[in-house]
């Protein structure tokens, strides 16, 4: 259930992480009124859908590990709701911003949007890298700290490594999704982030030797290096699909990478899900975190029947909605 929870999260990392980063750049990439309208277009149809993953991950999190879900949501609750804050205000400026034809009104919610999206990428990585350092919390998941003992320089870098990755990622979407001028601006964005982005992945995973226990395991089973290698190869490949403009190969590449990324962390944490700062004894593991045996397996074929169900339909909606977006189809 471990790997599965894991997947769950490197799914909603993949498919909803290009549209923050593309909210993240609404305001600042798109010059023109037309080119924001695509920007909005390039993931209107499959925002929503996107979101499931994530629902579904906080899902078998309380089903299937119930005091992690417990834990967490006490001792992260400011960074959370913040995510959740963001996330509605991204999803109303998507359904919203075309009902008046105001400038102030568009502005207000691109403002909204770059706000709602930007905000959940940078939480989503400070959270997650403070989760690979451990959290200050007691045997009765008593939380001893506050919203700034999340703000450490390894939870700023994951949150930045975070960022980069969906800015790419979502930049590599509107190549995709779109043509001349705007494509074009897109191209050369990735191109400027791509170094800085491979300097931040090594420097992260550097920094994880001395920051947490990830690699422990690595150590111990020197063949999860290869998770490592995949990333960086990965990386690799994004940088050149985007210079030869295969972008779907690419866009593959860069999916590659954030799935790498993430089961970097969930394979060092392992049997560790939510590990304390104060004492290993208070660890939130696999084991002592799990429902019973029953659940797991109820959980088990839950997710074995549904999981290949709303992959099957992603696919057919991203099948559906995979031509570039054109000024005449233009609905958000």
């Amino acid at each position: 259930m471990v790997f599965l929870w894991g997947l769950l999260w490197a799914i909603f990392f993949i498919t909803d992480g290009f549209d923050l980063g593309i909210g993240s750049m609404i305001p600042f990439l798109g010059d023109t009124e037309l080119e924001k309208r695509k920007m909005y277009n390039a993931i209107g149809p499959v925002w929503d859908g996107n979101e499931v993953w994530l629902i579904t991950a906080g899902g078998v999190t309380f089903a299937a590990f119930p005091m992690v879900y417990a834990v967490m949501f006490s001792t992260m609750y400011t960074p959370l709701m913040l995510i959740l804050f963001g996330l509605i205000f991204r999803g109303v400026a998507i359904e919203f911003r075309e009902n008046e034809d105001s400038k102030a009104w568009k502005l207000g919610w691109d403002i909204c949007m770059c706000v709602g999206s930007f905000l959940p990428a940078l939480l989503f990585g400070i959270a997650f890298a403070n989760i690979f350092q451990g959290i200050p919390f007691d045997s009765n998941g008593r939380f001893y700290g506050d919203l700034l003992t999340f703000i450490n320089p390894y939870g700023l870098l994951g949150g930045i490594l975070f960022v980069l990755l969906f800015l790419s990622h979502g930049a590599i979407w509107l190549c995709i999704k779109t043509d001349g001028h705007l494509q074009e601006k897109a191209h050369n964005m990735i191109l400027k982030i791509w170094p800085t982005l491979l300097t931040a992945i090594l420097v992260f995973v550097a920094s994880s030797r001395y920051a947490t226990n990830l690699l422990a395991n690595y150590q111990k089973n020197p063949i999860f290096y290869s998770v490592l290698l995949m990333a960086v190869v990965a990386i690799i490949a994004v940088r050149i699909f985007v210079q030869l403009q295969q972008y779907w190969r690419a866009w593959f590449s860069s999916a590659i990478t954030i799935f790498t990324c993430t089961f970097f962390g969930i394979i060092g944490l392992y049997p560790n899900m939510y590990p304390s700062l104060i004492d290993p004894s208070f660890h939130l593991t696999a084991h002592n975190a799990s429902s019973s045996p029953l659940t797991l397996t109820i959980m088990l074929v839950v997710v074995l029947l549904f999981i290949p169900v709303v992959i099957g339909y992603q696919v057919w909606a991203y099948c559906l909605f995979k031509e570039k977006v054109s000024e005449a189809d233009l609905i958000y």
